[in-house]
């Protein structure tokens, strides 16, 4: 009998910290494992992970599974692959959830190709709801309703339509969600759940071992774009690198990060990693301070969600306009170096 628990991939990183897309995940599981009225549970692969259950079980996890051995870090696809592969066909899960990362985006694809079940990449939203479709019977198309399936809701084509995809008959229903766009947040500090601790040689053999890891080189992060109270962000109308100077001399003044949009990124005045929107980073400041950016769906996608939206653009008539709370019409040349002497002066 199928189980129907909602099951989320845990990511770990160095030191053993749970990442952040991961506990996100855990967050949005709950939800919908209690709207289905299931378990959530999650699978933590790695080494050394005694005491892993402390970082995830206040997200509402009622079991955690804990694949322990020291060749399971750092992550390489085929034992983590067969471990996750070899659990699902045991405990049919109804959904799993993974982080859109370079692992997940590995993983992901292997897992539901294995099991024979759809994996929708890059989702922006997760709900639960009845539908009704026509399916083919014979030679003839007949009605046919589905309860509590998993809405899975992403961008589509350039971001120009959102398209909801549905995945009725094959389990698990599997979904990757790109770190930031989630919420992250504590069930019960005092949530109690099960812990099981697998025997890693019965889900995995010699063979998946293979491949292994010689040296690797971590760097850490330059910035906090995600978790910075005021994000100033900056997009093709900024005009070249030399304006980003203006937006990075306001930060300053503001104890805030520089983000970007895909159009300034693509132009070379800043680097990749500040990058804001569907193919970026998803951000929700306080304030967000948007210089020279037209509001494209996919940049509005990141940091829609801001507390304080205020829009710095000489049109008027630029589709961010519509979802600031402030509009400044004039130039960045214009506007910033005042923003900049205020606050100097403060």
């Amino acid at each position: 009998m199928m189980k129907q628990s909602v099951f989320v991939y845990i990511e770990i990183g160095e030191q053993n910290r749970v990442a952040d897309v991961s506990l996100e995940l855990l967050t949005k599981g709950r939800l919908l494992a209690d709207e289905l009225g299931v378990m959530l549970e999650c699978i933590c692969i790695g080494s050394g992970l005694d005491g892993i259950e402390s970082q995830v079980m206040p997200y509402g996890v009622d079991r955690v599974h804990v694949f322990d051995d020291p060749r399971l870090f750092p992550y390489t696809s085929l034992p983590h692959t067969a471990a996750v592969v070899k659990l699902f066909r045991e405990e049919n899960p109804q959904i799993c959830l993974m982080g859109a990362t370079v692992v997940g985006r590995d993983l992901g694809p292997r897992v539901s190709s294995a099991l024979h079940s759809g994996l929708t990449a890059d989702c922006t939203q997760l709900e639960i709801d009845d539908f009704d479709m026509k399916v083919k019977v014979g030679d003839e198309f007949v009605n046919r309703h589905f309860d509590s399936q998993l809405m899975q809701i992403r961008p589509a084509f350039g971001g120009s339509i959102i398209a909801t995809i549905v995945n009725p008959e094959h389990r698990p229903q599997m979904a990757t969600v790109r770190d930031g766009v989630m919420r992250k947040e504590i069930r019960d500090a005092a949530y109690r759940g099960e812990v099981i601790r697998h025997d890693v040689g019965e889900y995995t053999c010699d063979s998946d071992f293979v491949v292994r890891v010689l040296d690797r080189y971590v760097e850490e992060a330059k910035h906090n774009l995600k978790g910075a109270n005021i994000v100033v962000a900056g997009g093709y109308g900024v005009g070249s690198k030399e304006g980003f100077d203006l937006l990075f001399a306001l930060a300053h003044e503001l104890h805030a990060e520089v983000g970007a949009s895909r159009a300034a990124v693509d132009a070379g005045w800043v680097d990749h990693d500040r990058q804001i929107g569907q193919t970026g980073v998803t951000v929700r400041p306080k304030v967000y301070i948007a210089c020279g950016i037209s509001g494209a769906i996919q940049h509005i996608a990141g940091m829609k969600d801001s507390g304080i939206i205020i829009s710095i653009n000489n049109d008027p008539n630029a589709p961010i306009n519509q979802i600031a709370d402030y509009n400044i019409c004039g130039s960045i040349e214009e506007v910033l170096p005042k923003f900049i002497k205020y606050y100097k002066l403060k």
